[in-house]
């Protein structure tokens, strides 16, 4: 298994959601976010004046995957929230030891 952590504009989640869901991954946690990568902010200007946005809100989806479902899952996520320009995002793939779920006491790939 592996968790798949999804760093995205908040304007994308509802397409990487439908992406996911067409490739059947079901089971999302979603968290809003804010940082910066490369741009380090950018300049915005609001009523003739100009001030600087230190952190971008993004917005953080965690999912966790069998290892069969993880290329179809970054296809999907890259697919539905790349826009071409600076700011879309970054994937981070981790290795999961084992998954429970707490109501019928399933462990493993039966859990996710």
């Amino acid at each position: 298994m592996k968790q798949i952590t999804a760093l995205i504009r908040p304007s994308k989640l509802d397409a990487v959601k439908t992406a996911l869901v067409a490739v059947d991954i079901v089971g999302l946690t979603v968290c809003d976010a804010r940082g910066f990568g490369r741009q380090k902010g950018q300049v915005e200007r609001y009523r003739g004046n100009e001030f600087t946005v230190d952190f971008l809100p993004k917005v953080k989806l965690t999912i966790v995957v069998t290892d069969e479902k993880v290329e179809v899952a970054i296809e999907a996520i890259t697919g539905a929230a790349r826009t071409g320009e600076i700011g879309d995002g970054k994937i981070f793939v981790m290795p999961v030891e084992t998954a429970i779920r707490i109501r019928t006491g399933e462990r493993g790939d039966a859990a996710i």
